[in-house]
């Protein structure tokens, strides 16, 4: 199996992919049109990124089966291209998790004590405790957290050990799970914004969270409070943003940007950085050794399971729900030509098949198919699947609801 690994990668995981037996392209600097080409000439089976964009162009070039998000977030995967295609995509959530939240912190500690401001004048030449010894401190004070899954456990903890009140929403949470983890639990985004003194963000990127933190979110945040975004660019409205910085005094420190280049280096305008009161670090959330080893470790893990089982930990592209209207069950002798059997009746009642499942029981003497059909087949045929061969015990259609 060859793996075709287009961005920076530990050689930990070069070398254990190597050791399972995978043929290893290593090509750190693929992108756009040298991406297309190396799929295409390398004719690799699995494709590994972290910030590379892998367009439709890209999975259509080769042979591909599998693209590894060696990361958690992958909207910069055309998932929809690879689905049509029939190509797996996964990725490495939670990995990173510990690495995200001591970024955010550093941000909240740097926007409280405006740290990169003590830095630029010390470097300039110049002295300014008179100004720089002003800052509110974070003891006390109401840490809000949109999202609530690894990363903003760890943001939990962490704001714990400074003293500070924790308030949060995700679409999960509850009241009871809220109580268990220690926080305050609050039913909507808007309501987490008014309590917090610092509103830090967690959440994906999909179609109903794009914007999510809008005018209504900084309307409800008190003057000089701070957001922290270490997730995507694109939740927060960035037009918003600027009126609250420029109307309310809202400082931000900001991981993310809507005008990241694509590459490692390059340059780089976005109107954001411009705004007083605006801190920001190049996408470094992830970028620890320890983060990039355990996500090494997970990609290692995904690709040794689909080399030797085909199933993909983590995979983020199968359907939820599928077409099936009907449920056929086929309990039989475990014995060659009894599924192809089913199967071509199946075909000559033109009905698709959805998903399908062989269950062998032990002894290997009997199984039991279950096949999700999307459409009802008629008596005839399921006369015919009971009674034309030998080796079929019983066989049942089950119209799921």
């Amino acid at each position: 199996m060859k793996v075709l690994i287009a961005d920076k990668f530990e050689e930990s995981g070069i070398n254990g992919l190597k050791e399972i037996g995978c043929e290893v392209v290593y090509s750190p600097d693929l992108k756009d049109d040298s991406l297309v080409e190396a799929v295409r000439d390398s004719q690799a089976d699995i494709l590994v990124v972290r910030s590379t964009r892998v367009t439709e162009a890209a999975l259509a070039a080769g042979r591909l089966s599998l693209v590894v998000r060696a990361g958690a977030g992958y909207n910069t995967i055309d998932v929809k291209a690879a689905s049509s295609r029939g190509i797996y995509v996964s990725n490495c959530p939670g990995k990173n998790s510990i690495a995200v939240a001591e970024l955010a912190f550093a941000l909240i500690l740097a926007l409280d004590r405006r740290l990169p401001d003590n830095v630029a004048d010390l470097r300039a030449g110049k002295w300014n405790k008179k100004e720089y010894g002003k800052a509110r401190g974070l003891y006390g004070r109401t840490l809000g957290l949109i999202g609530l899954g690894q990363i903003g456990r760890e943001m939990i903890t962490r704001a714990k050990a400074f003293g500070m009140d924790v308030t949060g929403w995700s679409r999960s949470l509850t009241p009871e799970s809220a109580a268990e983890l220690g926080i305050a639990y609050r039913q909507t985004i808007i309501e987490v914004a008014y309590d917090c003194d610092i509103l830090s963000v967690h959440i994906a990127l999909a179609p109903d969270t794009r914007g999510v933190i809008n005018d209504g979110v900084f309307d409800a945040m008190k003057p000089g409070s701070y957001l922290i975004n270490t997730s995507r660019a694109e939740v927060i409205d960035q037009a918003a943003l600027k009126r609250a910085v420029n109307t309310k005094g809202i400082r931000a420190g900001l991981d993310v940007f809507a005008n990241e280049p694509e590459g490692a280096t390059g340059d780089f305008k976005d109107e954001i950085v411009t705004l007083p009161n605006i801190y920001g670090t190049h996408h470094i959330g992830a970028s620890t050794e320890q983060a990039q080893e355990a996500i090494a470790a997970e990609t290692l893990r995904i690709i040794s399971a689909f080399k030797e089982t085909g199933k993909v930990p983590n995979v983020v592209n199968l359907a939820d729900h599928t077409p099936a209207t009907h449920l056929l069950v086929v309990r039989h002798q475990d014995r060659p030509g009894v599924l192809a059997y089913v199967l071509n009746e199946i075909k000559a009642a033109n009905i698709n098949v959805q998903r399908m499942e062989n269950i062998v029981f032990a002894g290997a003497e009997a199984a039991v198919a279950r096949i999700e059909l999307d459409g009802a087949l008629g008596t005839e045929t399921m006369n015919r699947i009971r009674d034309g061969n030998n080796n079929i015990v019983e066989a049942t259609l089950i119209a799921l609801t």
